[in-house]
Formats: structure tokens, C-alpha cells, sequence
């Protein structure tokens, strides 16, 4: 058998593991790694992030969604999502990209969101949240 022949036969079935082709931390992901190492708060963010957790919504006070993102930096965030001011985000399903405009406040747990409303008093960034093509607000 010709020695091409031979190379041929023995790569036929040989294949290569596929490769992991991860998209890097975004410009936001990277502010909000920073604003969590630094202990900054109180500045408005658009993100995007992955669900990880849908938590029980807080009637304590004024009613919140609550639930955690993920981002590419392996951050974790908790989303407050005020139901006062906003509609509920319906169906939210673990796994799935979510859109997020609004106020990051440092926690040592990795921080949260909120403000994702519009602004009632008409004096700061209007907030909201963009899931499965419907933005919340």
C-alpha cells in the first residue's frame, strides 16, 4: 500500500476534540469585575448575563422579583426587580440570556441591580430588562 494511502485510512476515523470557542468578558463585564474588586457603587450598567437562579419574590416592603445572573467572568449578580413600578418578567427559566440596564450597588456577595424601571422622579437613567424579545420596564 502506498504510504498517502496508509496516512489516508489511519485519519478517517481519527478526529479532533472540538474546540471551546468562548466569546470574552464584554467591556460591561469587565466594569463590574472592577466596581466589585474596588467596592464602587451607584452607577448605571447595560449588561447581559445568564440566568442561574429565580428566587422567591420579596413582598417585604415594596414587591421585588428577585433573581441571579451570571456573567461571562463567572460574577454573579442579584437582579432586584421592583414589580411596584414595572411588570413582573414572565417565565424566567434558568440557562437563558437576559438584557439588563440599571444601578449596580457593591455587596461582598459579587453585588446587585436594581433601579430597572423607569425613573419616577424624572432625575436618573430610566431602567430595564430585556428577556425573550419584551422589555420590561
Amino acid at each position: 500500500m502506498r504510504p498517502f494511502l496508509l496516512l489516508a485510512v489511519f485519519f478517517v476515523g481519527f478526529s479532533l476534540p472540538p474546540v471551546a470557542h468562548t466569546a470574552p468578558a464584554s467591556a460591561s463585564d469587565r466594569k463590574l469585575a472592577r466596581a466589585y474588586d474596588r467596592g464602587q457603587s451607584e452607577f448605571f450598567i447595560r449588561f447581559t448575563a445568564t440566568v442561574k437562579a429565580s428566587l422567591p419574590t420579596d413582598y417585604d416592603g415594596i414587591p421585588h422579583q428577585k433573581f441571579i445572573v451570571e456573567l461571562k467572568t463567572g460574577q454573579t449578580l442579584l437582579i432586584a426587580h421592583n414589580i411596584d413600578l414595572s411588570s413582573p418578567i414572565k417565565r424566567l427559566r434558568v440557562g437563558e440570556r437576559i438584557i439588563i440596564h440599571g444601578e449596580y450597588i457593591w455587596n461582598d456577595e459579587g453585588g446587585l441591580i436594581h433601579r430597572t424601571h423607569d425613573d419616577t422622579g424624572g432625575t436618573l437613567p430610566d431602567g430595564w430588562i430585556r428577556y425573550k424579545g419584551k422589555r420590561y420596564r
